[in-house]
């Protein structure tokens, strides 16, 4: 007599989705006096965000360094080559960019501008952003006098910048820290840090 094989009940695959981790932002600031609010500005991310930051030569003599984070890893130019001594040590601005997820540039002084969008890089800022992957979101909040905002060149670099998809967070009109009055300042750390924060939320969560 033949019996009927047993029926094996087909087993639903299960996606194991990977636990989503927190973003990593990379900070960095260059030379204006606006970068005197990079310490609140790396306060806000450090609240919800893996933050690692990055400063220019000139910010550095604005940055009150007691105003960071305890835990924040602040990087310099003199860092960029000090762990390379052989082929095949790790590049820093390589690292860099390979951690992040996202890069935001705050204060972006007119000078950092102009070499961003001449493809210049001769410290670490802007070797992050030579070899950065565009495929990954990049913010910049610009910082400088109101005549240096509406030079000319100003203009041209930011729709360079902009046709490599780097996001602007515009500066806002204010009396400035030279005297003058008008649009040149750069955006308070708390709507820099809203920005990014609601455009990060908006995509998928990052995840190893």
């Amino acid at each position: 007599m033949a019996y009927p094989e047993p029926q094996v009940a087909d087993r639903e695959m299960v996606k194991v989705n990977p636990t989503p981790r927190k973003p990593r932002v990379l900070l960095a600031a260059s030379g204006s006096v606006a970068a005197i609010k990079f310490g609140n500005l790396c306060h806000c991310f450090s609240e919800w965000a893996e933050v690692k930051a990055v400063a220019t030569k000139a910010s550095l003599h604005f940055i009150d360094r007691a105003s960071l984070p305890k835990d924040l890893k602040l990087y310099t130019d003199e860092e960029e080559w000090s762990s390379w001594g052989k082929i095949g040590d790790s590049v820093l601005h390589i690292e860099l960019r390979r951690w992040a997820d996202i890069m935001v540039i705050a204060p972006l002084s007119a000078n950092t501008l102009g070499k961003i969008a001449g493809g210049l890089c001769d410290n670490l800022l802007t070797c992050v952003v030579r070899a950065w992957d565009y495929s990954k979101p990049m913010f910049v909040a610009p910082a400088m006098n109101t005549f240096m905002w509406s030079n000319p060149f100003t203009e041209k670099h930011l729709m360079t910048i902009d046709e490599l998809g780097i996001s602007l967070i515009p500066p806002v009109s204010k009396r400035l820290a030279c005297g003058d009055y008008g649009n040149g300042a750069m955006a308070e750390p708390s709507l820099i840090h809203s920005t990014v924060r609601l455009f990060l939320e908006s995509r998928p969560q990052p995840s190893d």
